[in-house]
């Protein structure tokens, strides 16, 4: 049982907006609690620092809400802390009450169509994280493909081709990291052609992440006539969302404008499904699309008509996916722990009813699949936490509950651990870096660089 007379003691694994939204959450309850946030990264907020393109700051603004959690003191930011290998969930258990698992979802999912396997097939996940800076992804990046198909109607897609359809010089005064300025600068790019199976009423993008494509100065989106097609069930789809019909009216607008002279192509082309991959000698030489149509009810059907499209590249943006946790259960195909409003699903006993992994949770996508955008993620940290609440008086109390007794024990390991103070200085030396170049920020891409400067040796 869990001693009144002490904090509620929680770990939460992933110091992404999740873990951090479920750090809120619990703040905000009438629970007196104690909170480690830990995270794999020597700095904070996962998904925001790299999961999204440089050349959003409007998203990135998220950073200032999520500074205000952690800068409670309630939080303590464990960093560079890998699940694992540095610790355990048995170790956990020997400091905390309850774990929170939100570790989100980092990988590309798979794309079951022949050549997906050939040199110039990439995972949209791969290239996002080369371009933010990730510490783990490859430092170069191949750009020598002057014709690219991106995969998917998604935000994501849409990122993937506009990252690659601007210029080295225009994404300069974003925080992108020297050496992804020195490869956007050779990128050989002139024209990215983006596929969905389905129509315009279907796309998954946002419509400001939409609108957002066609203001830059060197990009020309252009939409086939032809693609502009609506079904009874796509008519129903505008009726009901304003997201879509605004998607539908900039499609449409853009599909009736004359052609103008930007340097790089933008094609969005619906109702072409992505076949196969061409190629020859291991290499990438085009993509192979069936063309679809409406079926009445937005769904769509295969016409039998094929066509082969001249690309050199091809990136696949059709979901993220989750990766297992250790000593959790894991839904391989939908790439989720399995669970019940975040409570842990072990099996059921046999009279039917659910078991549970005790005081184990998970909120984010790793609960609910990688679906909904970041504020979405708030919903569901408060359900997790209702429970974990719910259950606080069935919790085996920790062996040691004392705060100082993890960094005592991680020490003890040599983890080199980084802090929330230690952020700061990670924050002002990358500021500092852009300063000296009139930018924001430029961010230090280098584990070990980035582990200096946020224990103050740089």
């Amino acid at each position: 049982m869990t001693s009144s007379k002490r904090a509620l003691r929680v770990a939460i694994i992933g110091a992404g907006p999740a873990g951090i939204y479920a750090a809120d959450a619990l703040m905000k309850s009438d629970a007196d609690v104690s909170i480690d946030l830990y995270e794999r990264m020597p700095a904070p907020f996962g998904l925001i620092r790299y999961g999204v393109a440089p050349d959003h700051p409007r998203i990135k603004g998220i950073i200032t809400a999520l500074h205000k959690v952690l800068d409670r003191p309630q939080v303590r930011l464990l960093g560079n802390i890998e699940y694992g290998a540095d610790i355990t969930l048995d170790d956990l258990r020997t400091f905390y009450d309850s774990v929170i698992f939100s570790t989100g979802a980092n990988t590309d999912r798979a794309l079951d169509i022949p050549g997906i396997e050939l040199d110039g097939c990439y995972g949209a996940a791969d290239f996002v994280s080369w371009y933010d800076g990730h510490p783990d992804a490859p430092r170069t990046w191949p750009l020598d493909a002057e014709r690219i198909a991106v995969l998917g109607v998604g935000n994501v897609a849409l990122d993937v081709a506009r990252m690659l359809a601007k210029t080295g010089e225009e994404l300069l005064p974003t925080e992108i990291p020297p050496n992804v300025h020195e490869a956007l600068r050779s990128n050989r790019a002139v024209e990215v052609h983006v596929f969905g199976r389905r129509g315009p009423a279907q796309a998954k993008f946002t419509p400001l992440e939409l609108r957002e494509l066609d203001h830059s100065p060197t990009i020309e989106v252009i939409v086939d006539p032809e693609d502009i097609d609506y079904d009874a069930g796509s008519e129903t789809a505008r009726r009901q969302s304003k997201q879509v019909d605004m998607i539908a009216n900039t499609l449409e607008q853009w599909a009736i404008r004359d052609p103008g002279n930007r340097p790089h192509k933008l094609f969005l082309h619906f109702f072409e499904a992505p076949v196969e991959v061409l190629g020859a000698a291991g290499r990438v030489t085009g993509l192979r699309t069936e063309r679809t149509r409406l079926d009445g009810t937005g769904e769509i059907e295969g016409t039998g008509a094929y066509r082969d499209w001249p690309v050199t590249a091809v990136y696949r943006a059709v979901g993220y996916k989750s990766q297992p946790i250790p000593k959790l259960p894991f839904d391989d195909r939908a790439g989720v722990v399995p669970n019940e409003q975040g409570r842990v699903l072990i099996d059921e006993d046999a009279a039917g009813a659910a078991r549970y992994l005790p005081g184990v949770y998970v909120t984010g996508w790793i609960k609910r699949g990688p679906v909904g955008l970041i504020g979405h993620t708030k919903g569901d940290a408060n359900e997790t936490v209702a429970c974990l609440l719910d259950d606080r008086e069935t919790h085996s109390a920790p062996a040691d509950p004392d705060p100082d007794s993890v960094a005592a024990f991680l020490t003890a390991r040599g983890v080199a651990f980084t802090t929330w103070q230690g952020w700061h200085r990670l924050d002002a030396h990358e500021r500092a870096l852009g300063a000296a170049e009139g930018r924001e920020r430029v961010k230090v891409v280098e584990r070990i660089d980035m582990l200096l400067a946020s224990l103050g040796a740089h």
